[in-house]
């Protein structure tokens, strides 16, 4: 999985916390990735000068944290590498159903992971993280999506700057089967109040399904319209400087519509999120353009993208000294 993340994209990646063992050969495949090719030990200069690798430690709530995950939580801190501290409470299972009681068990939770980051390397990174949500007090099942659980995210963005801590929260989170309407709306209740509560960093943003027994890339195309427009959304606007608001609207009531003539688009108006899966058409049109619903028009599109998939550029000594480590590890750990 590591060598994948390292190799396939060029983005940030999370390393693994299955294990301590596990969380060290993250590590070193993270120093050869930023080594330049100098060693492993111009690598761990480098990542301990600027992270590279965030990790996800999640306490077993009620008030317990995991032994392997503590384990990896050792390698990471240790290496300076941030580690986002997470309390998994699902309210009326592994809290109290009310959401005050729960907020005070998340902090609690929160705050033992992160004063313990801190004595294994004092000023290593952490992040303080927030799993919150609910169970459906009929059948017990993890619900997604809900007012509880929106509530919840608010009250942890206002808790978090109180403490001067960056926090994760929120997603695209949904208890749906299928990317029909159910997921849409309840990713939407989590998306939005994700955005409002200020979150700096955001897991499971896009692709959910099913309380996250699912990945599906349909609905990942989905999440990635809604995000889209709420990053526009929640972007300060600015109005364009060329000429004075009453000008513009002057122009627009002796000059006919504004269809008329051409518009320079600057961030100011629907131009400027573009177009996903969304087709604005009527009834007539969309018939002759095959009928297909937002999943189907999402189903083509991610499968487009993955056709035009290109890999990041990697040295080949690089490339080769991960798969060489990848290859020994795998023989000692007999896989």
């Amino acid at each position: 999985m590591v060598h994948a993340l390292a190799t396939l994209t060029d983005k940030i990646y999370m390393g693994n916390v299955v294990s301590g063992e596990n969380a060290a050969d993250t590590i070193a495949m993270t120093e050869i990735l930023f080594g330049g090719g100098a060693g492993r030990e111009a690598g761990r200069a480098s990542i301990e000068r600027t992270p590279a690798v965030v990790s996800l430690i999640n306490c077993n709530s009620p008030l317990r944290w995991d032994d392997r995950m503590l384990d990896a939580q050792f390698e990471y801190c240790a290496a300076n590498q941030p580690v986002v501290l997470t309390p998994f409470l699902l309210m009326g299972a592994m809290s109290p159903v009310t959401i005050p009681a729960a907020l005070v068990q998340q902090l609690a939770e929160a705050f033992a992971g992160i004063a313990l980051a801190q004595l294994i390397r004092p000023g290593c990174p952490v992040i303080f993280g927030s799993f919150l949500s609910n169970i459906d007090m009929q059948s017990g099942s993890p619900s997604f999506g809900t007012p509880e659980s929106a509530i919840g995210l608010l009250c942890t963005g206002q808790l978090a700057r109180h403490y001067g801590l960056p926090f994760r929260t929120g997603g695209g989170l949904n208890s749906a089967q299928t990317a029909d309407a159910q997921a849409a709306y309840e990713a939407l209740m989590t998306l939005l109040p994700t955005f409002l509560a200020g979150t700096n960093f955001v897991m499971h943003a896009a692709g959910w399904l099913e309380g996250g027994l699912v990945s599906c890339y349909e609905k990942f195309i989905i999440d990635i319209e809604l995000l889209r427009e709420l990053q526009v959304e929640f972007t300060r606007w600015r109005s364009p400087r060329s000429r004075s608001r009453s000008e513009r609207t002057s122009r627009s009531a002796t000059a006919g519509t504004s269809l008329a003539r051409p518009t320079r688009w600057n961030g100011s108006g629907p131009a400027s999120t573009g177009r996903c899966c969304r087709l604005p058409a009527n009834f007539e049109r969309w018939q002759r353009y095959g009928g297909k619903d937002a999943t189907e028009r999402a189903g083509e599109i991610w499968r487009a993208t993955l056709d035009s998939y290109q890999p990041p550029p990697l040295d080949d000594a690089i490339r080769g000294e991960l798969a060489d480590y990848v290859s020994r590890r795998r023989i000692e750990l007999g896989d």
